[in-house]
């Protein structure tokens, strides 16, 4: 796989998308070149032998692939500087939250290839969701930028308009989870087990819970009758939990992000 990568905003996302190619093993670091204003922060990878550098015009110089990895409220001025640079035969994979292809072409120009990609950090594991969409007229780059992506994780290709609920969904779904995890770690931690085994118990058991639906191809709900007795204790806390709200609270919690997503490119 002969390309060379840049990621222009190589901040926590862009950082865990490079590791993750590279451990996949179809890629070294000389393939990429990553952009960052303040550069200090990339110095350990520069010491592996990525290419490193603040100027982003620079930066895209010789590129197949430019990956876009800014915030929503900075692309705009990022897209401006790079546009008189940039060329066909360049793809631009954007990682950034609610804005559209039809926003980064007004910039850019209609001949410019542009996919949106939307992952999650545990791309770094290769263990990332990524969901990715673009408009009819560069729908035929599709299978590249799911190829790329299926080296670290699991694919799924949406319509654009589908983006911000990927964003909710999958990418903050990251730290939803997360939360739960520790909430369940607190409650271990509170009837017998120290912090350290309350953690590492609520971890492997959420693992296991979601690779048990992803085996079987099966919903939670078949897999939770397989662990509810009558009068049993897991009945018992799982009623407990949603008199207390818990669904509600997550799906609620799933919305609102949805909702702030979308107001997010707009913000200045």
């Amino acid at each position: 796989m002969e390309s060379q990568i840049t990621i222009v905003g190589a901040g926590n996302l862009g950082t865990s998308l490079v590791k993750g190619l590279i451990d996949s093993g179809n890629y070294q670091p000389s393939d990429f070149t990553l952009t960052r204003r303040n550069t200090a922060k990339l110095l350990g990878l520069k010491e592996k032998g990525f290419a490193v550098t603040a100027n982003n015009i620079k930066g895209i110089e010789g590129s197949n692939v430019i990956f876009l990895a800014v915030l929503p409220q900075k692309v705009d001025v990022v897209l401006k500087e790079i546009s008189r640079s940039i060329n066909s035969n360049q793809l631009i994979i954007s990682l950034v939250s609610g804005v559209k292809v039809k926003d980064i072409q007004f910039i850019l120009g209609d001949d410019i290839p542009i996919v949106r990609a939307m992952p999650n950090t545990a791309i770094s594991i290769r263990e990332s969701m990524t969901c990715i969409a673009t408009n009819d007229k560069w729908s035929a780059r599709i299978p590249e930028v799911k190829e790329m992506f299926e080296l670290v994780g699991e694919t799924v290709v949406i319509n654009e308009e589908q983006m911000i609920s990927a964003t909710a969904l999958c990418a903050c779904g990251i730290a939803f989870f997360l939360r739960a995890i520790r909430a369940a770690s607190q409650g271990g931690n509170e009837i017998d087990f120290h912090a350290s085994e309350a953690l590492k118990i609520a971890a492997q058991t959420a693992k296991g819970a979601a690779s048990l639906l992803i085996a079987n191809n099966s919903h939670p709900e078949d897999e939770i009758d397989k662990v509810t007795s009558p009068k049993g204790c897991t009945i018992a806390g799982l009623n407990e939990m949603e008199h207390n709200g818990f669904s509600s609270s997550f799906i609620k919690g799933i919305t609102v992000s949805a909702k702030q997503a979308r107001g997010l490119y707009s913000e200045e």
